[in-house]
């Protein structure tokens, strides 16, 4: 499923190796068919942003967006456990379940980069892509959200991840997650106080040793999606 390595290009770092391949991209988007027409055509519409606009804009732009922003973080976890300890383990059992699937991490990035997630879901069955992307739904369309207020070609991408998963998100989890403040990339004394580290731990599962490879990841993100759900009404 080469769709899901198009996903994952188009939300790295942009460079010009990036910017000459959109031809390659777009043909990929269109002869594999996985996203609706509407979809497609918003990607396609950040691919031609990619390919001509000044590299350096370009680069200057993304920065803003995903490093100078936690709440756009590109880290999946990021939005679910923040730096807990829970996120410590979370990313010991992401990076084992690449390694069941004979994935190593080649580049210097934290297991739940989700370029990352894209690249090791397009070697996986589409049924079981489409389970960890209903899992993480809820985090895609907060993405997609805020980079629609901020009129970012980018959040075509996470519509298409939403698209994907064929599980609409409950509205009231993705409500929870934009209840988070958005900082201005351009406050460095907001920027430092919402990027102030606190101490991540590693220790035993919390799932127990006998939840493994992608049912732990599922798992986890259900365990964080039953934090923000409402409780049943009593009768």
């Amino acid at each position: 499923m080469k769709t899901f390595k198009v996903l994952s290009a188009l939300l790295c770092y942009p460079t010009g190796d990036l910017a000459r391949a959109v031809p390659e991209l777009e043909a990929v988007l269109d002869s594999e068919g996985m996203l609706p027409e509407g979809e497609r055509r918003a990607l396609h519409r950040l691919c031609e942003d990619i390919a001509g606009s000044d590299i350096y804009d370009l680069q200057e732009r993304y920065c803003l967006l995903f490093d100078r922003s936690r709440t756009l973080a590109l880290h999946l976890f990021e939005h679910v456990h923040g730096e807990s300890r829970d996120r410590g383990q979370a990313l010991v059992d992401l990076k084992a379940m690449y390694e069941q699937a004979g994935l190593t991490i080649a580049a210097n990035e934290l297991p739940d980069y989700v370029p990352l997630l894209l690249e090791y879901l397009s070697t996986q069955t589409l049924e079981g892509a489409r389970e960890v992307l209903g899992q993480a739904g809820h985090i895609f369309a907060a993405l997609a959200a805020r980079l629609k207020q901020r009129d970012s070609l980018y959040a075509g991408v996470f519509d298409a991840l939403v698209t994907l998963a064929r599980e609409a998100p409950p509205r009231a989890m993705v409500e929870e997650l934009l209840k988070s403040s958005d900082t201005d990339p351009m406050d460095l004394a907001a920027l430092d106080a919402a990027w102030e580290d606190e101490e991540i731990r590693f220790g035993p599962s919390a799932q127990g040793q006998d939840a493994c490879g992608q049912q732990r990841l599922v798992a986890r993100l259900r365990h964080a999606k039953r934090a923000v759900e409402p409780a049943p009404s009593s009768i």
